[in-house]
């Protein structure tokens, strides 16, 4: 197996964000207020998002109406920061990848996508300027 790193476009740089899904937002956010002592920094109708521990790592919370693919793959989706969000995704879909959640503009630079790996996993992958921002830092 070749070990040398391969730094290209659409090279996984880090861990960004894992998203859970929740039925009922409100009580998902005071748990998670109560279980972390801090309040979400980013809020939406839909959506409330920690960032935790000593990197800031991003804990965001769905409503679960907005899940994709319903019926298929589920549970927390684990997201992959990468400079070239379309480009991953068209390799990993050369590569037997499925489109599970299709390229999505979250706002403030945040976009997501996801695919179903040829084993039946969630991967996610996203353009991350605050996961930019603390590895810059």
């Amino acid at each position: 197996m070749d070990t040398t790193t391969h730094t290209t476009t659409h090279s996984f740089r880090g861990l960004t964000t894992v998203s859970f899904f929740a039925d009922d937002l409100a009580a998902a956010r005071a748990w998670y207020t109560e279980l972390f002592g801090i309040e979400p920094y980013f809020v939406l109708d839909a959506y409330v998002e920690f960032r935790v521990g000593d990197h800031e790592d991003e804990l965001g919370i769905v409503d679960r109406r907005f899940a994709p693919a319903s019926g298929g793959p589920s549970g927390a989706i684990v997201y992959w920061h990468v400079d070239d969000l379309a480009g991953t995704v068209e390799r990993l879909l050369a590569l037997g990848a499925t489109v599970h959640d299709p390229v999505r503009e979250r706002g403030h630079g945040f976009t997501t996508a996801s695919v179903v790996d040829p084993f039946g996993n969630v991967l996610g992958v996203m353009t991350n300027p605050h996961w930019v921002e603390v590895a810059s830092a």
